[in-house]
């Protein structure tokens, strides 16, 4: 049932794109007054206003009224609003209440059970994983949140489904006060959004906060080759069990003599039959097979196992996750443009099976590269320092690397790596920084990857 405070007055959200579309759209459903603003004022934005405004809701594009914002009852921020933006700050200190997208999404969904993904790297394929391990299993799921579908659209659909599988942000569990998981899955911590919190401490507390509601009934699945996630949830309320993909003896773990995942105290599959790249994708796949198995007594059965090991067998790599664009003039072009922290672009660099022409460049996070050195020694050739953050990147590199700066648009950058690039190598775009000096999401900067990739035949 719908919060008394979200029909007697008018809601505000903040962000529209297209979290902020579908809670909009699903307040209207429910009758209730709603406000939505974006300080950016684009194309794609004014077609989405307009379609918003024929339900009945009022849009602001390029500024954010603060005044308006500051009378509202609530206040919704979609996922890609930092927490010190001005809206926010102006709503929390009237005080207005504060949640987010997913927040209002699961008030609707009293029936659907979830399963619940944060950490640093890996939620958006453990998610993936994990609600086509649902499917596999023949149960009506989907993966919603920061990958898929927001979850305000799984509530607008006439039959929502019986499961999601739900990857959420630090910021979104900052305000998401209900959070209440089947099972809660934390994959790792390592330091990331510096640009946008005060400390790795600030960063950490948010992702602590999966464990809110936590009840002696809670079931958690956590990474057991992870000192910090161990730390953080020792002495967590509810059954906490591990995965390792370094073969640590866990409740889910690689066998690396036998060459097999064992899930559960008996072998699941071999790792042979799992059709992604690298040591972390064994860890995301045993997490999302123990995260679904622990969910419900069926989906452990001898049938739910098998079912469980076709599953994984059929999975895909994620889009813009080591995605292998194709095969140019004997050149492999993979675009990793989802590595958007130097964790997760050390993953990918260290995946890497060819010589390798690394791009790295972006908008800066706040911290440094150094991490990168020994698998860029290990994996690369060379590597091209673009963007924004190329002077901080060679810097931290320049001495210890191969690498040189290119300046100016991405087609620059492309082309000089297809000059660096020889016959039997790979040119990955995983480049440690977030997109928006050149783009306006990781994605649009995946895509210009992919197409001057096709356009780089000899």
């Amino acid at each position: 049932m719908m919060p008394g405070q979200w029909r007697t007055g008018e809601v505000a959200v903040v962000g529209l794109g297209r979290s902020g579309d579908a809670v909009a759209r699903l307040l209207r459903a429910h009758h209730a007054t709603v406000y939505v603003s974006d300080s950016a004022d684009t194309d794609d934005l004014r077609r989405q206003a307009d379609a918003l405004r024929s339900t009945g809701t009022s849009v602001d594009l390029g500024h954010h009224d603060l005044e308006r914002i500051a009378r509202a009852t609530t206040v919704v921020v979609s996922p890609g609003v930092p927490p010190d933006a001005e809206p926010v700050a102006v709503a929390r200190a009237r005080p207005v209440p504060v949640v987010s997208e997913v927040e209002v999404a699961l008030t609707f969904l009293t029936s659907m059970q979830y399963l619940a993904i944060t950490g640093t790297n890996g939620k958006s394929t453990v998610t993936a994983i994990a609600a086509h391990v649902l499917r596999g299993l023949g149960v009506h799921a989907e993966a919603a949140g920061n990958i898929g579908a927001a979850v305000s659209w799984l509530a607008l659909q006439s039959s929502p489904p019986d499961w999601a599988a739900i990857e959420l942000s630090s910021f979104q569990l900052h305000d998401t006060p209900s959070i209440a998981p089947v099972v809660g899955v934390l994959t790792n911590l390592t330091p990331d959004h510096l640009d946008r919190y005060p400390s790795i401490d600030a960063y950490y507390a948010d992702k602590e906060l999966l464990f809110r509601n936590a009840s002696n009934a809670s079931r958690w699945v956590v990474n057991a080759d992870d000192a910090r996630v161990l730390e953080m949830t020792r002495g967590v309320r509810g059954v906490v069990q591990r995965y390792s993909a370094q073969g640590r003896l866990s409740d889910a773990f690689y066998d690396r003599q036998g060459g097999e995942l064992v899930v559960l105290d008996a072998p699941l599959m071999s790792r042979a039959d799992l059709p992604l790249l690298g040591d972390h994708n064994v860890g995301n796949a045993l997490a999302a097979a123990l995260a679904v198995m622990v969910a419900s007594p069926d989906f452990r059965t001898i049938a739910g196992r098998q079912r469980v090991a076709s599953a994984l067998r059929t999975v895909r790599p994620l889009h813009h996750r080591l995605e292998t664009v194709g095969v140019f003039g004997g050149v492999a072009y993979i675009d990793d443009s989802k590595a958007t922290n130097v964790a997760s672009a050390a993953v990918g660099i260290a995946s890497m099976v060819r010589p390798t022409i690394l791009l790295l460049g972006g908008k800066h996070k706040g911290e440094p590269y150094t991490p990168l050195v020994d698998a860029i020694r290990a994996h690369c050739r060379g590597v091209i320092a673009y963007g924004a953050a190329a002077p901080l990147i060679m810097d931290d590199l320049g001495r210890d690397v191969v690498i040189e700066h290119v300046g100016g648009d991405f087609e620059r950058v492309m082309e000089r790596a297809r000059q660096l690039a020889r016959p039997g190598d790979a040119v990955l775009l995983s480049p440690a920084c977030s997109s928006f000096d050149m783009f306006t999401n990781y994605e649009a900067r995946g895509q210009r990857f992919a197409r001057l990739a096709r356009g780089t035949v000899r």
